[in-house]
């Protein structure tokens, strides 16, 4: 009777990790499909951003950024803040921006959200939108990363887009 109980919790386990094993091969071939997409449209994946079941993805062109299905053009970014629950800790403004030499004094002394754990966001302003890029609060410096390296790519649209429209 031991035996066929044993068996029994055998075959369990095996099928239970045979499961497994083809939801991570299906999860797999279908962020290759999205990235294969993104790569034919001519788009560069800055950052895969953890959501509730899968991934989504900031990513961007020589012309724009794009996320959650929507298209911010590098040009329109008036200004882009790194948050850290909810205050920001760096902030890059266009000088092409409305109210740039007023804004260049803004305070960032806005207080943190009271949360238990770190959560890392990228405010992205246009002159139409408001773009917020949650970018999680996984532990282990994940979430930092993913923000900054967002920010940093954007930081530099800015600066390029600003020395593009310089007077020579």
């Amino acid at each position: 009777m031991r035996d066929l109980l044993a068996v029994g919790i055998v075959v369990l386990l095996v099928l239970v990790a045979l499961s497994m094993a083809t939801t991570l091969r299906w999860r797999y071939r279908d962020r290759e499909r999205v990235r294969r997409q993104l790569d034919e449209a001519g788009r560069t994946i800055v950052a895969e951003v953890p959501a509730a079941d899968s991934f989504e993805y900031f990513s961007e062109d020589a012309e724009a950024f794009y996320w959650s299905g929507q298209a911010i053009p590098k040009r329109a970014i008036h200004t882009a803040r790194l948050l850290i629950s909810g205050a920001p800790l760096s902030t890059v403004r266009s000088r092409r921006a409305p109210g740039f030499e007023a804004a260049a004094e803004e305070s960032a002394a806005k207080d943190a959200d009271p949360v238990e754990r770190e959560r890392w966001d990228v405010d992205i302003e246009t002159a139409g939108e408001r773009v917020l890029v949650p970018c999680g609060s996984i532990r282990q410096q994940v979430s930092q990363d993913l923000a900054r390296s967002i920010f940093d790519a954007v930081r530099q649209a800015v600066e390029a887009h600003d020395q593009d429209a310089a007077p020579s």
